[in-house]
């Protein structure tokens, strides 16, 4: 468990420093696709403390899939439930996302099919050099015989 908790701290400390980054591409986005010109020290802050604290999130998350004993579909949904949380909250802070029944579900929506494109994503390339790895073998065993 500490080792979990030290990898945990690790990666969510590498990945939070991203979270400015992201801040100010989320916010020249809003720039230019909404017109917005000022924002208050009290916007600015949260928006920093927000999203370094999502970054955090974010990359310590991924740890959770060096628990041997946790199955990969548990593994899955405590990540993407972590996840949905955390960039729930954090849109809601900032007030880039309104409270009330659709701007929820558009976001879950959303959500949901970005998590499971990135997987559907991930499953591909995986399975394409497992099948790569597997015919190497297949032939190395052949020129054995």
């Amino acid at each position: 468990m500490k080792k979990f908790v030290l990898e945990v701290l690790r990666r969510g400390m590498v990945a939070c420093g991203f979270g400015p980054l992201i801040l100010v591409v989320l916010y020249l986005i809003l720039k230019h696709s909404t017109g917005l010109e000022n924002l208050t020290v009290d916007e600015v802050s949260v928006g920093i403390v927000s999203l370094s604290v999502l970054a955090f999130v974010a990359g310590g998350m991924n740890a959770v899939y060096q628990i041997e004993r946790l199955p990969l579909m548990v593994a899955i949904l405590i990540h993407g439930g972590v996840l949905y949380i955390s960039y729930l909250g954090t849109y809601l802070v900032n007030g880039w996302l309104e409270w009330g029944r659709t701007p929820m579900l558009v976001f879950t929506g959303v959500f949901a099919l970005g998590y499971l494109m990135i997987w559907a994503v991930i499953y591909a390339i995986t399975k394409r050099n497992t099948d790569r790895v597997n015919t190497l073998l297949r032939e190395k065993q052949q020129r054995a015989e």
